[in-house]
């Protein structure tokens, strides 16, 4: 019998879904890696959502509505867009089962294990199954964590690659099997190779970017992201059995000051010239690029982007103006 495919908005306890025998969707990735990511936000747009929201909204809409055998989302209600709640709503008008899922603001563990062992609930498993996922996604999540570890120490891997591998650990592209035989070519073609020459490192915070050459174009001028906050948040980096208190370290869905210990660690120990803070454009994150300015000790560039597109003219121009200032 096929798999029922079940989407998520955000990373969420997959290993809930896999050991369903569901297969996850991380409609971020469907929707980025459309061949037309702009045709989905213009779709969803003339179905009724306002220009002043987040083109990552629309394009998920957009996206359940093109993939018909979509007919489950789980939806992260707390701990992420706060747009998500009106999301579920216009895509229940259609038919779609929604699961909410919510990631306590306070980090309290009582209430996000109560939260897992609800969505156990919703698709049937018990812990032991669970664990038995957990158990195999951790297998590829330390492969892709030592993709990382040979971006920032060895300097063998770019900054897209880097993002591509952490990101893709949200559904493991629903086929774990497949996406550990990526990861294990990946790091083959990597032996032997020569470390990368780029002077400058650099930190990239924030949700991963709307444009896709942005890791590109840095490195064509000599500047290479060595951090991808909330990609390395999504492999779960952390060395503990424990899934609760896994997703309760899970820094992205928590407040700006618990992401802060993580970031203010990460840019120490990866040797950081300088921070790409990303904000995607009508997002309520733009707002703690305020936080971010005074509780960071680096030079920070804040990037907003809008609809999929390729870096405009005057992106360009003020990164080319940050790498010389830091050069």
């Amino acid at each position: 019998m096929k798999s029922r495919r079940v989407g998520i908005t955000t990373t969420v306890p997959v290993e809930v879904i896999y050991a369903a025998g569901c297969i996850p969707v991380d409609l971020n990735n469907v929707f980025i890696t459309d061949p037309n990511p702009g045709g989905l936000v213009e779709e969803a747009e003339l179905a009724g959502y306002p220009r002043n929201v987040c083109a990552w909204i629309k394009g998920l809409y957009s996206t359940v509505l093109r993939h018909r055998d979509i007919r489950t989302l789980v939806a992260v209600t707390q701990g992420d867009c706060s747009n998500t709640h009106a999301l579920m709503e216009t895509l229940e008008l259609i038919g779609v089962e929604v699961i909410p899922f919510a990631y306590p603001f306070d980090r309290d563990r009582d209430l996000l294990a109560l939260q897992i062992e609800k969505l156990m609930d919703r698709f049937g498993v018990d812990w032991a199954a669970v664990n038995r996922a957990r158990g195999r996604l951790d297998q590829i999540r330390r492969k892709v964590w030592e993709i990382d570890r040979l971006t920032w120490q060895e300097n063998l891997v770019g900054g897209w690659d880097n993002h591509l591998f952490q990101v893709n650990c949200s559904d493991f592209k629903g086929d774990p099997d497949a996406f550990e035989r990526e990861v294990d070519d990946f790091l083959a073609r990597l032996k032997g190779a020569e470390p990368r020459r780029e002077k400058i490192r650099l930190a990239y915070i924030g949700v991963p970017p709307i444009m896709d050459d942005l890791y590109d174009y840095l490195e064509e001028r000599g500047a290479r992201v060595v951090y991808n906050e909330t990609q390395r948040q999504f492999t779960l980096p952390f060395e503990t059995g424990d899934l609760v208190e896994r997703y309760r370290l899970y820094s992205y869905p928590y407040g700006i000051f618990y992401r802060l210990e993580d970031i203010t660690r990460e840019v120490e120990r990866r040797r950081v010239h300088g921070v790409i803070h990303y904000a995607q454009s009508f997002c309520f994150r733009q707002i703690e690029d305020l936080i971010v300015r005074q509780r960071l000790k680096l030079p920070i560039l804040t990037l907003e982007g809008d609809k999929p597109n390729r870096l405009d003219a005057r992106t360009r121009m003020r990164l080319d103006a940050f790498i010389e200032m830091l050069q």
